[in-house]
């Protein structure tokens, strides 16, 4: 048993969280925000490396200060039924809901999309069969052939994005941060960018990853909590600087293009044409092959940690191999949405579900003074799920969004509470919720030893 990593074994670790984050659908994200936030680049990056990456580090750091096996086990202070919802909504959504639909759009999107035309949802439809039909088998049989490949397919995919980066800076497409930004980037760049990183869905993704890296940390011979948190932490900011550069170059890259394409194509057809116009057609295709693998292998490992969670927890008497066929299906009918449909419609949700994620990561890094104390966790929860529905509300399909109904229910946060125009009014509530058991957890204490010792 040893008290900290080697600075080899830190870089290793570093390494181990930037894979587990970094899949292609990360890419999208970044050059949208980049070639639509125009002159104000800076604080919309900034913004959304804090969510897209600041986030995820902090919620392993967290479960491993809290020493929790698993996500289940880091949301059960708060009790049974809110750690099946939260946990079950999270896979929903880092699985068939949408992550697993958004690898295949992408891929599609990145490498055929420019080939085919407008008119391809047949095309889409096609794709989707072969993509999905092969993630199911690999995720299936357990093979480690996808894993052969994506070991190889990998540092080439990050290679040639370090080429089109390099050539981004020493050939831009146009100037940078010099176009006038779109409507949704004009005001409180800072925190629109932070909302942005929702869209990664890492924050959330790293309360069901944490057990992977804490693992790996144990393997290491680290074992005590504290000692994990710390390395977490020291892995971590390895993972940030990465994540950072790539994350900060692509939304570079975005922000030259915009001179040279329309701002309203989302990030997966931005990179085609920013790939075609530094690499040529020979280029684009094996960029486009390498996204492909990288999103497949994705794929794969979602659908069967999915199936393996579901099958654990759940007593639906299905098997993983059945679970394995049902977020197939179930992802491979939602991927024909379109990558720019599932994003819309996935905001809803994401706004539901980070501030339970953040207030989750709070209470967890909380815990090592306080304790896992269920009045705390139910309290500061049950304040947070409160007031991220309202959040829920106001980013469903304007057609909802806009009705007198949800019109009249919305007066409630917009009036009593603060930043709910900018996605933070759930901050307050969480605060007076986490307050509010705090001192009522007291209260019961006192009133223990006051029992127990007749003073």
């Amino acid at each position: 048993m040893k008290e900290k990593l080697s600075f080899k074994e830190v870089l290793l670790v570093g390494s181990l969280l930037f894979g587990l984050y970094f899949g292609a659908g990360n890419l999208i994200f970044p050059l949208e925000l980049g070639q639509r936030s125009g002159v104000n680049l800076t604080p919309v990056t900034v913004g959304f490396l804090l969510s897209g990456v600041g986030l995820p580090i902090l919620g392993i750091v967290a479960t491993g200060l809290s020493d929790s096996g698993s996500l289940f086990e880091s949301a059960k202070p708060a009790g049974d039924f809110f750690a099946y919802f939260f946990t079950i909504l999270l896979y929903l959504c880092i699985g068939p809901g949408f992550a697993i639909p958004r690898t295949a759009t992408v891929s599609y999107e990145v490498g055929l999309k420019a080939l085919v035309g407008a008119n391809d949802t047949l095309y889409l439809l096609g794709f989707s069969i072969v993509f999905f039909l092969l993630a199911y088998f690999f995720a299936v049989k357990e093979g480690d052939l996808i894993d052969t490949i994506g070991k190889y397919m990998t540092p080439i995919f990050l290679i040639l994005l370090a080429l089109i980066a390099i050539l981004g800076f020493v050939k831009p497409m146009g100037a940078v941060a010099s176009v006038s930004p779109t409507e949704k980037y004009q005001s409180n760049p800072f925190t629109v960018g932070f909302i942005d990183g929702y869209n990664t869905l890492d924050a959330p993704a790293s309360l069901a990853f944490a057990v992977l890296i804490i693992s790996a940390i144990k393997k290491l011979g680290v074992v005590e909590p504290i000692n994990i948190g710390r390395e977490v932490l020291k892995s971590g900011i390895v993972c940030l600087l990465a994540m950072g550069v790539v994350y900060s170059s692509l939304a570079y890259l975005g922000s030259t293009s915009a001179h040279i394409m329309d701002g309203g194509e989302n990030g997966a057809i931005i990179l085609a044409k920013i790939s075609n116009y530094y690499l040529g057609d020979f280029g684009h295709i094996i960029l486009s092959l390498i996204v492909f693998v990288a999103c497949l292998k994705t794929a794969i490992g979602l659908i069967s940690a999915c199936s393996e969670m579901f099958s654990e927890i759940l007593s639906f008497n299905l098997t993983y191999k059945q679970y394995c066929i049902i977020f197939s299906i179930v992802s491979f009918l939602i991927a024909n949405l379109g990558l720019s449909r599932i994003v819309s419609l996935s905001l809803p949700v994401l706004m539901f579900l980070y501030p339970l994620s953040i207030a989750l990561i709070f209470l967890s890094m909380v815990s090592i003074k306080t304790g896992k104390r269920k009045t705390i966790y139910r309290r500061t929860l049950a304040f947070t799920a409160f007031a991220a529905f309202f959040d829920l509300l106001v980013n469903l399909p304007e057609s909802i969004s806009t009705s007198n109904f949800v019109t009249n229910i919305l007066s409630f946060p917009n009036k009593y509470l603060p930043g709910f125009d900018l996605g933070f009014g759930w901050v307050l509530p969480a605060i007076i919720g986490f307050m509010i058991g705090y001192i009522i957890d007291k209260n019961k204490e006192k009133s223990k030893i006051t029992y127990n010792t007749g003073k």
